[in-house]
This record gives structure tokens, sequence and C-alpha cells, in this order.
């Protein structure tokens, strides 16, 4: 079994094609990226204790932003929902259990709401952690930076804030409507010439009810 900085990577046959797919279909960006996100939720899950199925929890970092990805972006839902119809599929076909799709089901349908997957269960909230981690840096004082360095080395992340708002932009600028209620919105705000923020006020009020 593949360790990094002593966390360990599942060896499964799930986990194996999982990683195959999602090399196969993502750049090395993406690729690093979600493997950092298993990585660094592995690591906050053992020190904090908790229960949790490393297998799961892998097949929900690395496909948690497959939907972004030209092979599986859909034009009309949110790309967290695409990646989590994808790793439902795949773990459907291996015959996984449905309780435990629907928890990597929501792990990646929910990784960029705040605070929601937090209080759910562990492989839910690990998902989100080791993404609020390598994206926004949430816990990085409390990374030993031996942790740190040991998987940075193994997946390295270059110019890596630049290129993952470029990602996000290119696979969502296509479908705006989608970031309504979500932080991808604040992507497109930035990088996606008129860009219109769809405002929660001027629906209410818009709507077809009289009063």
């Amino acid at each position: 079994m593949t360790r990094i900085a002593d966390i360990a990577i599942p060896d499964s046959r799930i986990a194996a094609e999982a990683t195959a797919l999602v090399r196969d279909v993502t750049d090395d960006l993406l690729y690093d990226h979600s493997r950092r996100v298993y990585l660094f939720g592995a690591w906050q899950g053992t020190r904090k204790e908790l229960a949790f199925d490393p297998e799961l929890l892998y097949v929900g970092a690395m496909f948690h932003d497959l939907g972004l990805t030209p092979a599986y972006r859909t034009d009309d839902r949110r790309f967290e929902i695409d990646g989590a119809e994808e790793a439902a599929a795949f773990l459907r076909s291996h015959g996984v259990p449905e309780d435990s799709v629907r928890l990597v089901w929501e792990a990646i349908a929910l990784h960029t709401t705040p605070e929601v997957p937090h209080w759910m269960a562990p492989e839910v909230a690990l998902v989100t952690a080791g993404v609020e981690l390598d994206v926004l840096g949430i816990g990085y004082a409390d990374l030993p930076a031996a942790t740190r360095d040991a998987v940075v080395a193994a997946h390295p992340r270059p110019d890596f804030k630049k290129r993952i708002l470029a990602a996000f932009t290119d696979g969502i600028a296509h479908r705006p409507v989608t970031t309504f209620g979500n932080v991808k919105a604040d992507v497109l705000a930035h990088f996606a010439p008129g860009f219109r923020r769809i405002d929660f006020v001027e629906v209410i009020e818009g709507s077809d009810w009289p009063e």
C-alpha cells in the first residue's frame, strides 16, 4: 500500500480504477489537487479520530472536480452534481451498497457548500475539509510542515491559485445560472465578462405570487 506523509492510499480495485479514470480525463492540475484533497482529508480525519472509510473518501476526493472536465461536464446543472452522479454510477457498477454510494454522492455534491458538510458523515465532512485546506488554506496552520512538504512533493502545486481559478472558470462559464447560491459565482464575477449574479431578493420579488 502506498503511503504519503504516513497517510495510506487505498489500493483496492475500486481505488485503482478510480485513479485510472481520473488520470485519463484530467490534467496534472486536477489530478494532483484531487489526490491532495484525499491526503489532507484523511490526515484531518485521523487527527480528529473520526471513523471513516478510506476507500469512500478516496473516491469522493478523486471525483469531486470531475464535473469541470470536458468529458463529464453538462450544460445545465452544477458541476458538483456532474461529479456526484458519475461517482455514484462508478460505485454502483462495482456493487457498492446504496448507503455508501449516497455518502460519496453527498460528499461531492456539497463540497462547495460552506459549513453544512461538517455536520454530516465523516466521509462527507472530510472531502470538504480536504478541499478547504488545499484551495482556501483553512487549517493550513494546523498542518505539520513535514506532512505538508511530503504531500506537495508527491503532488506539486505550481502556480496553483491562478490555475485552479482558471479551471473553475473554464468548467462553469458556459452554465452561469448553476452558480446561484454557490461560491462559484464569485469565480465568474471575477473572470467571466458580463456575468451578473442572480439576486435572491429579486427572484422573490419577481415571482408570480401577487404578494
